[in-house]
């Protein structure tokens, strides 16, 4: 199906866009705590002082839209007026949330408020449980796009970046034909995510501009590989490590098999640190792992493999990397591990990189080498240019409304 079967052409009017932006999604990344479902996560999580990314990360998107025919359809405050003001955005308000923060009940009425509005798409900033929420609300019945910002982005129903939600929106903009397609919405079960089990579960669909350069798709389950590939992998790791280099294991079942051949009881699904062939500390959040890598003399490598069939590399699933801390490491000292299998599931398409900080993610575009095997590496492409490209307007403040 053509989008703009849907659209009957954008060209002559202005573009109805629903915006649905849940403040706190994600809020737990950077926690450690691998979710942020929950009164009582998001409460733990704002005690840890943990910062909104949604709000953010949609105003990024938006902001690359000003100066468009673009009329946004939201509900009042920090659900989408907000942020769709501060970008500077024509805004039609259409309800408003009935509890603060805004709920789950709170994205579905106004993800039908949105379709009932006649929205040509709906953007909704979030991760999987959001995602969950437009399949109880609209279905197959309305194209809608994700922008990510939640720590659980398993769905293949999302952008890859902020940059690219807004390049999808511009080509149905400028009356490019897009295809939609009914693509997964997948969530797992958060307790069982924190106690080291993965139980995906199949939710429905939804109906998703398809765009592969700029929509990520749904994350392969299962750990494709003989056990000897990740023993070759780790034997290289291991030989690279001094006695005075302070690694970090990333999460990522790759990652967790190479300290399983180490001889260490790593997390599966946390960041852990190793020295000196020791496991020093498991399952840091972003504060913690800043505090001791930051006070660590010696060098430091961080080991880190991509999403299998996704690609990403950083920002899924690893929030607890920050930009600041990112940049403290430095590009030279990123290890990227991955079985040359998993690379050719990507079909060509790059390894991704989505850290929140434009900036970042720009400057780290590029090749990276990829350890592959015991003394085989390969190098692979890091980031979409066109995102990192200085075409893409960035700039707005985000204003308390």
């Amino acid at each position: 199906m053509l989008m703009n079967d849907r659209l009957q052409s954008t060209l002559g009017r202005r573009f109805k866009l629903g915006l649905i932006v849940n403040s706190y999604a994600g809020l737990g990344g950077p926690a450690g705590l691998k979710g942020s479902d929950g009164d009582a996560v998001r409460a733990q999580a704002m005690a840890m002082n943990s910062d909104l990314r949604a709000p953010e990360r949609a105003l990024r998107a938006l902001t690359c839209l000003r100066g468009l025919p673009v009329d946004v359809y939201c509900f009042a405050g920090e659900m989408g007026a907000a942020v769709a003001r501060a970008a500077q955005l024509a805004v039609q308000e259409i309800g408003q949330a009935e509890q603060t923060p805004s709920s789950a009940a709170d994205t579905i009425a106004a993800a039908r408020a949105c379709h009932a509005a006649g929205c040509d798409l709906i953007l909704f900033v979030g991760g999987d449980g959001t995602a969950r929420n437009m399949v109880e609300a609209v279905g197959l019945d309305q194209p809608v796009l994700g922008l990510p910002s939640g720590v659980k982005m398993h769905s293949g129903v999302y952008a890859i970046a902020p940059e690219a939600a807004a390049a999808v929106i511009q080509q149905l903009i400028s009356g490019e034909l897009v295809a939609l397609d009914a693509c997964e919405v997948r969530d797992i079960d958060e307790q069982a995510f924190r106690e080291g089990r993965v139980q995906s579960r199949y939710y429905g669909e939804l109906l998703v501009p398809s765009e592969p350069r700029y929509v990520q798709a749904v994350k392969e389950g299962g750990r494709e590989v003989e056990a000897l590939v990740l023993d070759d992998i780790a034997a290289e790791i291991t030989e690279t490590l001094t006695p005075e280099t302070l690694a970090i294991f990333a999460p990522g079942s790759t990652t967790f098999a190479i300290t399983e051949s180490m001889g260490l009881q790593a997390t599966l699904l946390g960041v852990d640190l190793v020295r000196n062939g020791e496991l020093i500390a498991t399952d840091l959040n972003a504060t913690t792992l800043e505090q001791q890598v930051m006070a660590h003399t010696g060098p430091v490598v961080l080991v880190l493999t991509a999403i299998g069939g996704q690609g990403h590399v950083f920002g899924r699933g690893n929030q607890q990397l920050r930009p600041a801390l990112l940049r403290h490491i430095g590009r030279e000292n990123v290890v990227v591990v991955a079985t040359k299998s998993k690379l050719e599931s990507l079909n060509g398409r790059p390894l991704l990189i989505d850290t929140n900080d434009p900036a970042l993610d720009a400057d780290w575009t590029g090749y990276i080498r990829v350890i592959t095997g015991y003394r085989d590496a390969v190098l692979y492409p890091l980031g979409y240019p066109a995102l990192a490209a200085s075409e893409v307007h960035r700039d707005g403040d985000l204003d308390d409304e």
